[in-house]
């Protein structure tokens, strides 16, 4: 099977579980309620499982409202709670149109190493802009995934593979599960916090929650 079979069969199959997804509930393009408890998959940063406070975002790597947020919000909650151990941040897959593109995003992160994961998340965000001038994504994410010291068979062997992706079925459907309907989505300690009219939750509105939770005894 060649390659560009290869992915063409991902790709049916990434668009066949969006379809199913979605008869369950309606990804927004970019909203939810939802969910605090650990999950299988989880990727986090910062403090330790058992953390006072955890955050729990729900995005996708082609949602170009995620791509917003992690460009004018992650820095300054990164310096102010994650680097500081303040809270234990959780990052949760949920994919979003085209899913093909996102899952197989999604999978070369993991294929990466725990210790690359986020590095190829943002990677992948902040290239949406190349999509919007003409590249094709195919391009971003093989370029992102071999600057993360995958080849290119690597790549392809990662976004094929039957395993992970039922693993990916399987974050989604939890996800959904959760009454997760869009992406940002941003709980602190299992209660939503949102933003209207932004793009996702404001670091305001979330620092507000997340001090009142570390000031409690």
């Amino acid at each position: 099977m060649s390659a560009k079979t290869k992915y063409a069969a991902m790709s049916r199959r990434a668009a066949m579980t969006a379809a199913a997804m979605a008869a369950m509930a309606t990804l927004a393009g970019c909203g939810g309620s939802g969910a605090g408890a650990a999950a299988t998959g989880d990727m986090a940063l910062g403090a330790a499982e058992g953390a006072k406070v955890t955050v729990v975002e729900y995005a996708s790597v082609t949602c170009g409202h995620c791509a917003a947020w992690q460009e004018e919000t992650w820095p300054a909650f990164k310096a102010a709670y994650v680097d500081t151990d303040k809270v234990r941040f959780v990052f949760r897959e949920l994919p979003t149109p085209p899913a093909n593109v996102a899952v197989a995003g999604f999978l070369i992160a993991r294929c990466a190493g725990a210790d690359k994961y986020f590095d190829v998340v943002h990677g992948i965000m902040s290239s949406q802009r190349e999509w919007q001038a003409g590249v094709n994504p195919r391009d971003t994410l093989f370029r992102v995934g071999n600057g993360a010291g995958l080849s290119n068979q690597q790549i392809e062997t990662c976004i094929t593979d039957p395993e992970g992706l039922k693993a990916a079925e399987e974050r989604e459907r939890a996800a959904v599960q959760a009454g997760v309907t869009g992406t940002p989505a941003f709980f602190v300690n299992g209660v939503k916090i949102e933003t209207p009219g932004g793009e996702g939750a404001s670091m305001e509105d979330l620092s507000r929650a997340i001090d009142a939770e570390l000031a409690k005894g």
